[in-house]
């Protein structure tokens, strides 16, 4: 951990998040961080969450970061220097709109993990890279990130299909967001 923050290569931080852009060498770990049914359901299960997806997905997220200077990125614990997880901006594929997700392993929920990433990543964009406006997307059932999503100013906008999935989209202006703040 320590030569990957010396060499400059942390997109981003927070107290106990430490973010930088995805290589294929990522893949195993985010193969087995998705691997996990409570992890997946809500990412479109292990239809979407498996092997050969990913390896289309990653090279996705590396594309995004080398286009536009931000993607999802790989989440490190600090602590520990461990892979806990991805988190970043993207480009929605169904809207174009540059959206903000997270996933984590299991054994990290309900530590404030989502809503801190996602609050560091909406700041990101808003302050560094200009955006008007960031979405989110949840699974209907997905209740934990519809929280975080309006404790970060985001509003409900809509229902509908995305990824295969019936999901909620938000939205948050930058006022919105830093109101909330």
């Amino acid at each position: 951990m320590a030569s990957e923050k010396q060499t400059g290569q942390w997109v981003l931080e927070t107290e106990r998040l430490a973010f930088r852009p995805f290589t294929k060498d990522d893949l195993p770990a985010l193969i087995e961080q998705r691997a996990d049914p409570d992890v997946n359901k809500y990412l479109g299960g292990p239809r979407l969450q498996n092997p050969e997806f990913l390896a289309k997905r990653i090279n996705f997220y590396i594309d995004c970061f080398e286009k536009l200077g931000f993607g999802s990125c790989v989440m490190i614990w600090k602590e520990t220097g461990e892979f806990i997880g991805a988190a970043g901006l993207q480009p929605l594929e169904d809207t174009g709109e540059i959206g903000v997700g997270y996933s984590m392993k299991k054994e990290f929920w309900g530590r404030g993990i989502g809503t801190e990433a996602a609050k560091a990543w909406m700041d990101f964009g808003f302050r560094e890279k200009g955006l008007d406006r960031i979405v989110a997307v949840a699974v209907v059932e997905n209740k934990a990130s519809q929280r975080i999503m309006q404790k970060l100013g985001m509003s409900y906008e809509k229902t509908e299909e995305h990824w295969g999935e019936v999901c909620n989209f938000y939205g948050a202006s930058k006022e919105d967001f830093y109101a909330s703040s």
